[in-house]
Formats: structure tokens, C-alpha cells, sequence
């Protein structure tokens, strides 16, 4: 069977619909399925993160749990084609260290490349750290709402109603 027959399309489609479910109910208690769903040798790659193999990447989901409060991803849109699906997701959570109660969430998407047996080979996470994440921080806050007026056209930002920290 090639790799762009119909069967072959459909099973990576399944591949990536059995991904969905995983990333939107992983767990400490099943994070271990993430071998099951990942080549030994796929690569990851985030904002924070750039490591190879299965244990590498478990070991940043375990950290996800470990730093987090109630971390979820939920997937807003999946696109596949061939051996690649872009997935865009909210990622919720709350921290553990600093307004804890406080909910918060970060929009991204990820790349992934599947092997041929529908294995995720390469796993690339697009987000915006400075928009999502440390203009939401005490006096780094500060400073970005600050660079992101000074290198808009308009001088403000699309954001000006988000009251500081």
C-alpha cells in the first residue's frame, strides 16, 4: 500500500483522532500511553523544550503535572494530510505557585509528523510565550505590555482592556 492510498490516509487520520483523545484526557495515570503513540526516536520540540525519545518526552508531560495545576488540552481544530496533522489547541491550567486560583490558557498548535505506523516522529509546539504567557507574570508583565505598545503601529496593544497582575 502506498503512503497516499485511501487506506493509508484513513488509518493516519485514526492515528491522529486516537492522538486527540490521549492529549485531551492524558493523566498521570495514563501517560504512559504516550509510548504507545510516539516512535522510540520522535522528536519534540516547544518554546522551553527540544528533546528525542519517548522517555525525554514523557519526562515533560510528568513535569506538566508536577507544575500545574489541573492541566488540559483541549483540541479546537485538526487538519491531516498525508503523514502530517496540525492540531490547534487551548492548553488550560492553573499555577501552583503564584495566583493559584486563577485560571488560565494559552492558544497554540502543533505540527506532527507520523511514521508508518502512525507514530508521531516529530512533534513541533507553536505558541507565543510572550503573549500567553509572560505578559500574565509580575513585572515581566509590566515590561512586555510595555514593548508590545512601543512596537505597535498604533502604539497600543490588541490587549489594552487586560488589567495588570
Amino acid at each position: 500500500m502506498s503512503a497516499n492510498s485511501p487506506d493509508s490516509l484513513a488509518d493516519m487520520g485514526a492515528a491522529v483522532q486516537r492522538l486527540v483523545q490521549l492529549y485531551e484526557t492524558l493523566t498521570p495515570a495514563n501517560i504512559q500511553q504516550l509510548g504507545a503513540c510516539y516512535a522510540a526516536d520522535a522528536h519534540f520540540k516547544d518554546p522551553f523544550n527540544d528533546v528525542s525519545g519517548v522517555p525525554a518526552i514523557t519526562r515533560i508531560f510528568e513535569h506538566m503535572f508536577v507544575s500545574l495545576q489541573d492541566p488540559r488540552f483541549v483540541v479546537t481544530q485538526k487538519l491531516v494530510q498525508g503523514q502530517q496533522a496540525f492540531l490547534a489547541w487551548e492548553f488550560h491550567f492553573r499555577l501552583r505557585r503564584w495566583r493559584p486560583d486563577t485560571a488560565q490558557c494559552i492558544n497554540g498548535a502543533t505540527l506532527l509528523t507520523l511514521d508508518a505506523q502512525g507514530r508521531v516522529s516529530m512533534h513541533r509546539d507553536y505558541w507565543d510565550t510572550a503573549e500567553e504567557l509572560y505578559v500574565k507574570l509580575p513585572l515581566l508583565g509590566g515590561l512586555m505590555r510595555w514593548l508590545r505598545a512601543a512596537g505597535s503601529a498604533s502604539g497600543t496593544t490588541i490587549d489594552a482592556d487586560r488589567s495588570p497582575p
